[in-house]
């Protein structure tokens, strides 16, 4: 790494409020590598609760394992994930079992369980913690589609007989089927047309205030960076490059922060420069 490379910013201060100061995600010297290849060295970054926080990168760059990593389905070689204080790292079993219940995820695509239903897809997180009935586990996920604009009809039906967008959709309520109070997302707009992308932002914008969620969410979507997310991270140079606001990271000198932000593409999503 040459001189000229600017160094590992400092996390910015915490959006105003208390609650809002509080941290929910916290990581600190995070190293993954497979094999001789290092993906992150050294990496430190904070998730306050209740924000958005985007997560942008070039391609190889990690930013789907790093999310691996917070949910505990990638090991790093060093460091330490802390979620809500306490270090993932560092619990036994029952413990970490425990804590899942904290968090939802939506992978790529749904990642939905092509051979069983949508309700049963949102119910099997409930299954794997409580012992409810059927005519209960039936209600719950009729309740978690309706939050996510699907109708009871599209319950019964497979992965396969939904359209993108609904897999989409199907996936948000099964992530939600626990109440959890962080909410990670992997490229969740990927594969959308404009009209779908838009309203899937608008719904989650709308989740995430209503259920108080912090949200970590990976994208490459200018679109969703400017109309959802409270703040943007920057992976680049195998750690957090820059994180802060979109006006903030506009100011950053760096050639691909510059030609992401300050691009075509930027301009179309309705980016500035100020």
């Amino acid at each position: 790494m040459d001189d000229q490379t600017p160094p590992n910013p400092p996390s910015p201060p915490a959006p105003a409020g208390a609650e809002a100061a509080e941290v929910a995600i916290r990581l600190r010297g995070i190293t993954n590598r497979f094999g001789p290849q290092v993906i992150h060295e050294d990496l430190d970054l904070d998730v306050y609760r209740g924000e958005i926080l985007g997560v942008v990168g070039a391609s190889g760059s990690g930013k789907s394992v790093l999310l691996r990593t917070i949910i505990g389905l990638q090991q790093p070689a060093a460091g330490s994930v802390e979620i809500f204080g306490r270090d993932r790292l560092t619990l036994n079993a029952d413990e970490e079992h425990t804590a899942r219940r904290n968090w939802g995820v939506l992978f790529q695509d749904g990642a939905l369980f092509s051979s069983l239903t949508v309700a049963q897809n949102i119910q099997v997180p409930l299954r794997e913690y409580f012992d409810l009935s059927q005519d209960l586990l039936d209600q719950i996920a009729s309740y978690k589609l309706a939050m996510v604009g699907l109708s009871p009809e599209a319950g019964p039906k497979y992965p396969s007989e939904l359209s993108g967008g609904m897999r989409k959709r199907a996936g948000l309520a099964r992530a939600l089927a626990l109440d959890p109070e962080i909410l990670l997302l992997d490229e969740p707009t990927a594969g959308l047309d404009p009209i779908g992308a838009a309203n899937f932002d608008q719904l989650l914008a709308d989740l995430s205030r209503a259920l108080e969620l912090t949200v970590f969410l990976v994208t490459h979507d200018l679109d969703t960076l400017h109309t959802v997310c409270d703040r943007v991270a920057v992976l680049a140079e195998r750690r957090v490059l820059a994180v802060g606001t979109l006006a903030e990271l506009l100011q950053f000198d760096h050639p691909w922060v510059r030609d992401y932000f300050r691009g075509p593409r930027a301009r179309a999503a309705g980016i500035t420069i100020p």
